[in-house]
């Protein structure tokens, strides 16, 4: 097994490559060393050199970098857990065969969930900035889709099922990342408590947004072919061309759009919110082949302390954005002695909001038209300035601007 090979096709014609890998005799010692270590490793190496050497900015606090020794610490922990992940995540799969008419086989249920990983650890490169650290969660929910597709032909799952199996693993997976990504948070310092405490998962919303990932994973089959005509052909221009078009088809879920001017974004920021004073602003286009994020952001602040930062991301009018949150799939309402947390939908749009009872940090924020990102931060401020800055942007602006350079 070629690994360069074996991620390529897996990731860009996974219809075919599945069977091939059905008719493999890999035994669990050689699946770990020669694929599953190596390509585990990249998120991990990455979010340390992110993390640790390249540093990060936090709001009001400036930019830092974690020590090396915790960055370190957690690497390796990140590195494991992945290792361990994969391996509880084929027993789950394996596990859950009878009661949707699979064949039980540990073995092609480690290779399943092993290379079903695949997209999320290449695009975990990204976490080398932590800024676009989240674009690796994007590009790994088409593993969701290479999963889907390969239940039927590794575990004999009837195709009639495979949306039902495909989204009771998924659940399951994801809440074995989330107690590991606890873990790996506690040794960072950073709190991720209360990420989701219950998940809704409903028939009709997991096969609506497989058959999105079915559709992004077309579109990559035809890229590749693309990419094999131009390297036939000799022509690096047109084979570099293909393979943005790939990468987009992950990140952008298909949709090449172009993202509105970061100073119209801008524009909606207003000086005053209430007694604060807008004290900075700025904005961004970042672009990475056909996907592109514009962003603007403000800080408002008043002689008291009182601290209020709002951003706008434009996302390009990518549908694996909103997915990325899981917001369509998942409810919270969380509350300790210290403060809530809150995940789901008002007015129809996917929102999360946290705050702190002593009024110490507070944040809200919501997807806009599918496409735009509204965060909202505070400090020394209470919920409803919270919101009442997020609003001041004007939703239905940004509902109006959805379409905005799309192509379809």
């Amino acid at each position: 097994m070629n690994l360069i090979e074996r991620a390529k096709n897996i990731t860009l014609t996974p219809k075919t490559e599945w069977p091939v890998i059905a008719e493999e005799s890999t035994n669990t010692v050689d699946l770990f060393k020669n694929y599953v270590a190596p390509l585990a490793a990249i998120p991990a190496v990455a979010s340390f050199i992110g993390m640790s050497i390249i540093g990060f900015s936090v709001p009001l606090v400036g930019h830092i970098r974690l020590p090396i020794l915790t960055g370190f610490t957690a690497m390796i922990m990140s590195f494991v857990f992945a290792l361990i992940g994969v391996y509880l995540i084929s027993l789950v799969i394996d596990a859950l065969a009878p009661q949707f008419g699979a064949t039980k086989n540990p073995a092609q249920a480690l290779k399943v969930a092993a290379y079903s990983f695949t997209p999320g650890w290449l695009a975990g490169v990204f976490s080398l900035l932590p800024s676009l650290s989240m674009l690796g969660v994007v590009a790994g929910l088409y593993g969701i889709y290479l999963l889907y597709l390969g239940l039927p032909v590794l575990m004999k799952v009837p195709q009639e099922k495979a949306t039902a199996y495909t989204a009771v693993s998924v659940i399951c997976s994801f809440l074995i990342m989330i107690v590991f990504s606890l873990v790996i948070g506690a040794v960072g310092g950073s709190s991720m408590s209360g990420i989701a405490s219950s998940v809704s998962s409903r028939t009709a919303e997991t096969s609506g947004a497989l058959g999105e990932l079915e559709k992004m994973g077309k579109r990559m089959e035809e890229a590749n072919k693309k990419m094999d005509e131009a390297k036939k052909s000799g022509d690096q221009q047109a084979e570099m061309k293909a393979a943005t078009e790939a990468l987009g088809a992950v990140l952008g879920g298909g949709s090449q759009a172009e993202v509105v001017d970061k100073d119209k974004l801008k524009a909606l920021l207003p000086e005053t919110i209430g007694g604060l004073k807008r004290a900075s602003i700025e904005g961004e286009k970042t672009a990475m082949g056909e996907f592109k994020i514009a962003k603007a952001e403000a800080r408002y602040a008043d002689e008291n302390n009182h601290q209020v930062r709002v951003s706008i991301t434009d996302t390009g009018g990518s549908k694996m954005f909103g997915t990325m949150f899981a917001w369509g799939m998942m409810e919270q309402d969380k509350e300790t002695d210290n403060g809530y947390e809150k995940m789901g939908k008002v007015n129809g749009r996917p929102t999360h909001e946290r705050f702190q009872k002593d009024g110490s940090t507070g944040e809200y924020s919501l997807l806009v038209g599918g496409r735009f990102i509204v965060e909202t931060h505070g400090e020394n401020v209470d919920m409803a300035t919270i919101k009442t800055a997020s609003a001041a942007v004007g939703y239905e602006k940004l509902e109006a601007m959805k379409n905005e350079g799309v192509k379809q």
